[in-house]
Formats: C-alpha cells, sequence, structure tokens
C-alpha cells in the first residue's frame, strides 16, 4: 500500500475520525501506530475505532437487553462491510472507513465477530474455571484483533502467514492477561472475575478481591506470579512474530507489546501493587519503548535467540 494518494475527501475524513478517536482513547495503542506509514495506520484506527465501539457497549451502563442488541447492530455493520454495501458518503465514518481498510488490506474481519462474541461473554457474565477457559475468551477479544493487525501488516521474506497468525493470536493472549491482571481490583469494583477459577482456589482467592488488600490468609503473591509466569511464556511465543514482519510493522509491534511487557514486569516487582490502584507506565517510557522498536531491539534480539531482558 502507498497512503491515501487514491482516497477520497470523503473517505480521508472517516479515516480522520478514527484517527482521532484512537488517539484520545488508546494511549498505548497509539504509541504503536504512528510508527507505521499512512495507509497502515489509517487502517489500524479504523479497526481500533470498531473495536473501541464494541467494547464501550460492554463497558457501559445500559441493561443487558439493550446491550445485546447494539452489539448485533454492529455485527449488522460488518455484513454491510462484506457485501460492499457501505458507500463513501455513509453516515456511520467507522464503517466507511473499515470498509477501504478491508478492500485495501487482507483483513480477516470475521476476527470483528469474534471480538463481538467475546464482550456479548462479558455481558452474559461468564466466569472461567481453566486457564483453557479464560483463553478461548482471551482469543476473542485479543487474539482475534493480533490476527486483525497482521492482516495490515503482511510478512515478509516468504514467512508463513498462518505461522504468523498464530503468533499474533499468542501475543493478543499476552497483552490480555497483563490487562487482566492489572485491572484485577478495578474488575472485582464491577463484579467480574477473569482469573481461572481453579488459579484463585489454588492461592487461597476464592472469594475475589474487595479492597486494597489481599484476602485474609491468601498467597496473593504467589498467585499474581503463577500468572506472570503464564504471561512471560507466552510473549515469549508471541514475540517470535516480529523477525517476520518489516521494518515498520515489527516496529509498531514491539512498541504496544513492550509497553505492555514492562507493565507485566511492573506488576511483577510490586504484585500488591495491582489492588492499591491502576498500574501504568509514565509517558517517558512508553516513548522509549517506541524507539526501541523502531530500531528494531527485539526483533534482532528474537531472531538470534530467547529474550534474557525487558
Amino acid at each position: 500500500m502507498n497512503g491515501s494518494a487514491h482516497t477520497s475527501g470523503l473517505v480521508h475524513a472517516a479515516y480522520r475520525y478514527c484517527e482521532v478517536v484512537t488517539g484520545h482513547e488508546a494511549r498505548n495503542f497509539a504509541y504503536g501506530i504512528r510508527l507505521l506509514p499512512t495507509a497502515k495506520r489509517q487502517a489500524m484506527s479504523a479497526l481500533y475505532a470498531f473495536s473501541r465501539r464494541v467494547d464501550d457497549i460492554g463497558d457501559g451502563e445500559l441493561d443487558t437487553a439493550e446491550k445485546v442488541r447494539r452489539l448485533e447492530a454492529t455485527r449488522e455493520v460488518l455484513v454491510r462491510i462484506r457485501e460492499g454495501d457501505v458507500a463513501e458518503d455513509d453516515v456511520d465514518p467507522v464503517a466507511v472507513a473499515l470498509a477501504d481498510a478491508g478492500a485495501r488490506f487482507r483483513l480477516p474481519l470475521d476476527g470483528l465477530d469474534e471480538l463481538i462474541d467475546g464482550v456479548q461473554m462479558d455481558v452474559r457474565g461468564e466466569t472461567y474455571e481453566t486457564w483453557d477457559e479464560l483463553a478461548v475468551y482471551c482469543r476473542c477479544v485479543a487474539g482475534a484483533i493480533g490476527r486483525l493487525s497482521l492482516g495490515v501488516f503482511g510478512t515478509v521474506n516468504g514467512h508463513d502467514h498462518e505461522r504468523a497468525a498464530e503468533y499474533a493470536d499468542t501475543l493478543g493472549l499476552a497483552l490480555q492477561l497483563t490487562n487482566i491482571l492489572r485491572d484485577v481490583r478495578e474488575d472485582a469494583g464491577n463484579g467480574r472475575t477473569y482469573l481461572p477459577a481453579e488459579d484463585l482456589a489454588k492461592f487461597g482467592c476464592a472469594d475475589g478481591f474487595h479492597g486494597d488488600t489481599p484476602p485474609p490468609g491468601s498467597d496473593f503473591t504467589g498467585l499474581v506470579e503463577y500468572e506472570v509466569r503464564r504471561a512471560r511464556q507466552l510473549f515469549a511465543t508471541g514475540y517470535r512474530l516480529l523477525p517476520m514482519l518489516d521494518r515498520r510493522s515489527g516496529a509498531c509491534v514491539a512498541a504496544m507489546a513492550g509497553i505492555y511487557r514492562r507493565l507485566l514486569e511492573r506488576i511483577a516487582a510490586d504484585p500488591l501493587a495491582i489492588l492499591r490502584g491502576r498500574v501504568s507506565l509514565p509517558g517517558r517510557e512508553k516513548a522509549y519503548v517506541a524507539v526501541r522498536g523502531l530500531a528494531g531491539v527485539d526483533a534482532r534480539r528474537t531472531a538470534h535467540g530467547p529474550r534474557s531482558d525487558v
């Protein structure tokens, strides 16, 4: 793709709307996609804007029936896009941008159906007994986005696209598990539990989290360390995607994944912090990770052997 030289004014405006949404709502995501050339950055913004719409429905204050109705309405947008039924002057700028991105790139739009499926799991209040069950959810809400992103990035040097999609999916799981750890207290306050029930029981945390201290008699630190080890393994596998991408796409992925990997290590260093408040990285550290990604540090390390640092 060679930018937006042949993009009409209406489509350009639709992409601009999506980029504004992305810049305003997706701090970590935006650090990565700003490293991409124009056409890829626009496509990623369209994917984010649609995904954000779905997430906002799931996280909003509407009653369950209305959430279900609106989620199905977003699914109908995907049907219209697949059928070529979205005109450039459509009143929905996200649909316009996503339709154009789908025409430009190899986008597996079924991944957005999976995202809707995952958010419907949230709406139903599903919980997960095992990691395998939680992984199904994570693949819907994050792994699918990894595979969609790969549709924008493409692969280089004859790398197998299916294998790359597996790595993109696994990296999505790593990011989502990191999110789940970071948001343990916030999710508990909203009546949600994502960590596998068998893990919670193993470490004495089956009663959940209701304040800034662990449940009495629990091994909360052990629980966090256990989940951190799982996330590290997922990152290690997912990072194998980096050498399969062109330099700027690899930089984008390395920046986004690198921010979450550092967030994971911050949680590992102080597990109780996730009960005290939202753990985050300062902007200067995110910028450093982006520069590191642009320099190809993580891609080279992955190509040459196991990672030994963050």
